[in-house]
């Protein structure tokens, strides 16, 4: 099993900036891809950004593109998402997730993780 631990969420103003951190421990080696998701309330949880564990070959959703950044620090089992110029309709839960097998293209369905943080709740005001 891989248990993943959020941090970094909080109350910004927009325009404003924050880093999320994830990190994993148990069998962090059995990782193929981590990656981060967001749930705003009545929506479905989106998919924002996503990294090859092995290679660090980033994808990031067209929607954030230009303003987050996914990186890692394989020393510390730990996945980052820089979040800039953050705007109100950012604010959501923002989960981390690991892939348990290899993929030919980025996982971005939920579907395709198996395992989940507990969430990190990001709001941007206006």
């Amino acid at each position: 099993q891989v248990q993943l631990v959020e941090s970094g969420g909080g109350l910004v103003q927009a325009g404003g900036s924050l880093r999320l951190s994830c990190a994993a421990s148990g069998r962090p080696f059995s990782i193929y891809h981590m990656g981060w998701f967001r749930q705003a309330p009545g929506k479905e949880r989106e998919f924002v950004a996503t990294m090859s564990w092995s290679s660090g070959a980033p994808y990031v959703v067209d929607s954030v593109k230009g303003r987050f950044t996914i990186s890692r620090d394989n020393a510390k089992n730990t996945v980052y998402l820089q979040m800039n110029s953050l705007k109100p309709e950012d604010t959501a839960v923002y989960y981390c997730a690991t892939t348990q097998r290899p993929m030919v293209l980025p996982p971005s369905l939920p579907s395709q993780y198996k395992y989940w943080g507990q969430g990190t709740q990001v709001t941007v005001s206006s």
